[in-house]
């Protein structure tokens, strides 16, 4: 009789603590979020020179693609020449260790190329770079 009893106890349905479950769900949605890098761009496609020597440079927080027809863009927008430092200085103090990295077009004109990285530099950010296709 004890043994039927205890059968009628047990037959229950029995139940799956999910809560375990969605805690390491949740550590890991957190995990992959953290140590996931998020590509910035610019806006615009620019056909970049080739060159044989160059480097690919990991962390650049700040791009500018200069295009064939002189137009500067940043952040997916369009901006004038003379707001360039400003939009560095804003971008830079966001991010004290971050570069700039000027992605100008084969065709663009150096001179643009060059006010823009005086700009950069006068923002404050030592760190700045012009981008090459590596053949």
């Amino acid at each position: 009789m004890r043994n039927r009893h205890s059968r009628r106890q047990s037959g229950g349905i029995a139940e799956i603590n999910m809560t375990p479950l969605i805690d390491m769900v949740f550590i890991l949605l957190i995990f992959f979020i953290v140590t996931s890098s998020f590509v910035k761009e610019t806006g615009v496609d620019v056909n970049r020179p080739s060159a044989k020597t160059a480097v690919k440079k990991e962390r650049a927080n700040i791009l500018i693609s200069i295009r064939a027809n002189d137009e500067i863009w940043m952040d997916k927008r369009q901006i004038d020449r003379r707001a360039v430092r400003a939009n560095v200085e804003r971008m830079h103090a966001e991010n004290p260790e971050g570069s700039v990295i000027i992605l100008a077009d084969e065709e663009a004109k150096t001179g643009l190329l060059i006010e823009v990285m005086d700009q950069a530099r006068l923002a404050g950010v030592a760190n700045v770079s012009i981008a090459a296709e590596r053949d």
